[in-house]
């Protein structure tokens, strides 16, 4: 991974579950097209639990490592807990996608990224 040495802006990875359920397609989809917005920097969530010792030094020197697992498995979950990196977690199911069932379309895609981003961007309302 390179280095943007030179900047002041804060280091946020994104790292999506790209299994083959729905809902691991739908966690790819939002983490791309979050780094696409520019909330982060997209990287390989399976280096990470090969343990690629390029990508576990960039999570543990991020500012913020975001995980989006595509159901309550949470793969990428278990990753950054057995490696003690902090992160934070969403999983796509808590979206009332249904692991199987749930047709993914761009309005979802678009759904599940906006709630994300102004989570991520501390927007979200409370109630």
């Amino acid at each position: 991974m390179s280095c943007d040495c030179m900047s002041d802006a804060p280091v946020k990875l994104i790292y999506a579950c790209s299994g083959v359920a729905n809902t691991g397609f739908l966690a790819d989809r939002v983490a791309r097209g979050l780094m696409q917005i520019g909330l982060g920097k997209m990287t390989c969530l399976a280096a990470m639990g090969a343990d690629h010792s390029g990508f576990v030094e960039s999570a543990k020197a991020a500012d913020e490592n975001i995980v989006i697992d595509g159901c309550p498995v949470s793969c990428g979950k278990r990753i950054f807990e057995q490696k003690n990196i902090s992160f934070t977690h969403l999983k796509t199911t808590d979206f009332g996608v249904e692991k199987g069932k749930t047709k993914i379309d761009e309005e979802l895609v678009k759904n599940v990224q906006r709630y994300i981003a102004e989570r991520l961007l501390g927007l979200e309302e409370t109630a």
